[in-house]
């Protein structure tokens, strides 16, 4: 299934961070978008940073819109009338949501898609909001949406996830399903138990947090980017692969899941943290560690469309 012209409206409700990535990522797509947040600074906020994301995606693949794509609205229901795609960004709050979430209802179309962007909320827990529960799918990106091209599906209408996939593969993402809903989705629940044990490093006295990162980047991390954790293991068991791992080796992976620990953030353990990062960061600002992060994003979505 491709979008075609009758998919190309996008409605963004909320101009916080998530979404004014993803209204710069589907304008560079061709999408005609319509943004919205109930705060008129924040609106004026996205405006004045869409043009930098936007080069940022120049970078990577051929811009097929612009800024122009996108229209700035003042009433919730001139960005969603007529939308095929609803993408909200509210913050993490289910009383706040729910309410949210009757107001796009009353002014959607009947066929569209309302796509949730919540990192910790369920579908389970946000679909009590709508009179028609189908109509919700959650959709969660990995920050930065505009430059990680994953998105989480789940929801109860099978067909209505398929039509947002078909949307997000026209903007260069990769949608993968869950098959339950679950808190964390999958990405999320994979670095959260990854950072447990970091944590759990830190506090044990193992590593510090520099040390650390560096294994994880210059490891694992560098493997990962092109294999996934089940697919490396096959890999790790030679000729006979998943099998002869598990053959040989399971009792070894076992001996070191019962080592793991659960470290409690302690006012020390925070201290420790802080201090660790503070230290990796070798003084640059959010800003420019965000900006060095995008830099070495991009170049390695450069160097995977030169591959394929």
């Amino acid at each position: 299934m491709t979008a075609d012209a009758n998919t190309r409206d996008i409605a963004i409700i909320g101009a916080g961070l998530i979404g004014t990535a993803w209204a710069a990522l589907f304008a560079h797509h061709g999408f005609r978008v319509r943004l919205w947040d109930p705060h008129a600074a924040a609106l004026d906020k996205a405006v004045g940073h869409i043009p930098g994301l936007l080069a940022q995606l120049a970078q990577i693949t051929e811009a097929k819109g612009g800024a122009e794509r996108i229209t700035r609205c003042d009433r919730l229901d001139d960005a969603v009338a007529g939308a095929t795609l609803i993408q909200e960004n509210a913050p993490e709050n289910i009383p706040l949501k729910h309410a949210l979430l009757a107001e796009i209802e009353e002014a959607m179309a009947v066929e569209a898609i309302i796509a949730s962007s919540t990192s910790a909320l369920t579908w389970s827990e946000l679909a009590p909001g709508l009179r028609e529960p189908a109509r919700l799918i959650t959709a969660h990106p990995f920050n930065p949406p505009h430059l990680v091209q994953l998105v989480e599906l789940f929801g109860a209408d099978d067909a209505r996830l398929d039509r947002a996939e078909a949307i997000y593969r026209a903007a260069d993402r990769m949608p993968v399903r869950l098959r339950k809903d679950a808190t964390g989705h999958i990405a999320n629940r994979l670095a959260s138990a990854l950072w447990r044990e970091a944590v759990f490093m830190v506090q044990e006295g193992i590593a510090d947090v520099e040390a650390i990162d560096a294994a994880l980047v210059n490891g694992p991390g560098l493997r990962w980017s092109v294999l996934g954790a089940h697919m490396a293991y096959h890999l790790g068991g030679g000729a006979q692969g998943m099998a002869g791992y598990l053959a040989h080796l399971g009792p070894s992976q076992e001996r070191r899941w019962a080592a793991l620990g659960a470290p409690v953030l302690s006012p020390e353990v925070c201290a420790a943290l802080i201090e660790g990062v503070e230290t990796a960061a070798g003084g640059r600002s959010i800003a420019e560690l965000e900006q060095d992060r995008d830099a070495a994003l991009i170049a390695l979505l450069r160097a995977r469309a030169m591959k394929d």
